[in-house]
């Protein structure tokens, strides 16, 4: 992981596609492995789900990834069903402060939620919202705005993240936060064969905050999506 010196914070963000790759194998030690082999300090997970039977005693895909990847976390389950749960979580190594889920669920359609905290990390606070957008345009767009209300007007350095399935400009989630939220990843990410869209992205409030960012071919073995993951520099209040 960065050094706790540093004012960069590694951030990535994955759907992992319930830790299925392209076969019916469930494989959530190789999904920890790839997200540790990147250190990151921050991490956004999308379709995290522990609806399949399991072992007596086997522990629950929400709880493994929190146990193996930071000591702070917050999940949000958008579908709970008999044979277990389904959503996201937002992973840190450094304490979550303020945390706050937001239903941003758009009439009929599969529930949504997203995810915002400030990150109490030794450099500076870091505010993170993680999310998972819907699959109609409207959808985004009504989403993209929430997401803006969720932003506010804090002084510090912002990152917003997730799989944004946007792919069409007209009204598009780019458009809605270009003003907010200048600087953004652009790997493709979908679908992790053959990438050609950008589902999965990091959007940050500060052009010059956006350092290197990347993605990790070797994960197309795990899920349909691609992950992506930056270093952000931070400047903020303690």
């Amino acid at each position: 992981m960065i050094s706790q010196k540093s004012s960069v914070v590694r951030v990535m963000t994955w759907n992992i596609h319930g830790a299925h790759g392209r076969n019916p194998r469930f494989d959530l030690d190789r999904v920890i492995a790839l997200i540790e082999a990147h250190k990151p300090d921050v991490i956004a997970l999308q379709e995290i789900d522990s609806r399949r039977p399991r072992a007596a005693g086997a522990i629950d895909p929400f709880e493994a990834l929190q146990t193996a990847l930071g000591a702070h976390s917050v999940g949000a389950k958008t579908i709970t069903t008999v044979d277990g749960e389904y959503g996201q979580a937002l992973i840190s190594r450094w304490p979550i402060r303020n945390p706050e889920i937001r239903d941003i669920s758009y009439g009929e359609r599969e529930p949504r939620r997203a995810i915002r905290c400030e990150i109490a990390a030794p450099c500076g606070a870091l505010q993170v919202i993680a999310t998972h957008l819907g699959l109609s345009v409207g959808e985004r767009r009504g989403q993209a705005r929430t997401l803006l209300d969720l932003i506010g007007n804090k002084p510090i350095t912002t990152v917003v993240m997730g799989d944004f399935n946007d792919w069409f400009w007209v009204g598009s989630v780019r458009k809605v936060l270009a003003n907010r939220l200048p600087a953004r990843s652009r790997q493709r990410t979908f679908p992790s064969r053959f990438p050609f869209f950008r589902f999965d992205r990091i959007y940050c409030s500060s052009e010059s905050a956006l350092l290197n960012v990347w993605t990790d071919t070797t994960a197309r073995a795990l899920s349909d999506h691609l992950p992506v993951i930056a270093d952000i520099s931070v400047t903020g209040q303690p």
